[in-house]
């Protein structure tokens, strides 16, 4: 595909599965290095074992808390010696919640506010002074249509995810003189592992006819007629982080299916 024109070493958290392993695939595909970053341990370094062998390209596995400022300051430090500075930062990691606002407690929305949002700012907080240095940098943040929007059952994710946004329209007036674009991936409903789980869960609940009938009506809200698919997504994350996007920075790039058009 021609996206970059030099090696460049990209950073992507959440990098086990789902959206942010398909992009690392893409970007892989490239010529990139690449650092995949997920709290689970075992399953980053079984996708950097994967993603390795199919591309051919340097690829390494850490485990960090992107919640925990210590542990990503430690995780930098270790990217760095083993994979080298970051020339690109894709914050993909996320967790979700499925329920009514009036059931949740604080726990839930610190929990969801604390990786959604206080991860992006950790890493970005960590990892932009050295882009900074060097005079280039892109940083790509998901989102979610249900930010811009509103989503019932997602009040505090979406919540969180409109914080990314104002967050990185903000960091891109900052950071663009460096030579650093700041941009946000907004999906709709895309059929990650993550998404799985959750329909998994909600299947219990609900029974199969009553959970037939939802499916139907979600996908009646799609004008193409289906969910995403993580490759929908990651394609997208892939030109941002690319060379051609280079005039490109403060943006909110929506990929859904035609769910929202804002």
């Amino acid at each position: 595909m021609d996206l970059l024109k030099q090696t460049r070493t990209v950073l992507v958290t959440g990098g086990a599965r789902g959206i942010g392993f398909r992009a690392a695939q893409l970007l892989a595909a490239e010529g990139a290095s690449l650092a995949l970053v997920d709290i689970n341990r075992d399953g980053v370094a079984a996708a950097a074992d994967r993603l390795s062998s199919e591309s051919g390209t340097k690829v390494c596995g850490f485990a960090a808390d992107i919640g925990d400022p210590d542990s990503v300051r430690r995780m930098a430090r270790e990217v760095e010696g083993r994979v080298g500075p970051a020339d690109i930062l894709i914050n993909s990691a996320a967790v979700v919640d499925d329920k009514l606002f009036l059931d949740s407690d604080s726990a839930d929305w610190e929990r969801t506010v604390r990786i959604c949002l206080l991860g992006p700012m950790n890493l970005i907080r960590t990892f932009a002074p050295t882009m900074v240095t060097r005079g280039f940098g892109r940083i790509i943040c998901l989102a979610s249509d249900s930010a811009r929007l509103g989503q019932a059952r997602l009040s505090y994710y979406a919540a969180a995810k409109a914080g990314v946004i104002a967050l990185c329209k903000s960091v891109a007036q900052e950071l663009g003189t460096s030579g650093i674009t700041v941009n946000v991936i907004s999906p709709g409903a895309t059929n990650t592992e993550l998404r799985q789980e959750r329909e998994q869960s909600l299947l219990a609940q609900m029974g199969a006819e009553k959970y037939e009938r939802r499916q139907r009506s979600v996908l009646k809200m799609y004008p193409l007629g289906r969910l995403g698919e993580p490759h929908d997504i990651a394609a997208m994350i892939a030109f941002v982080a690319s060379d051609h996007a280079s005039w490109l920075t403060g943006q909110v790039i929506s990929v859904n299916g035609g769910f929202a058009m804002p």
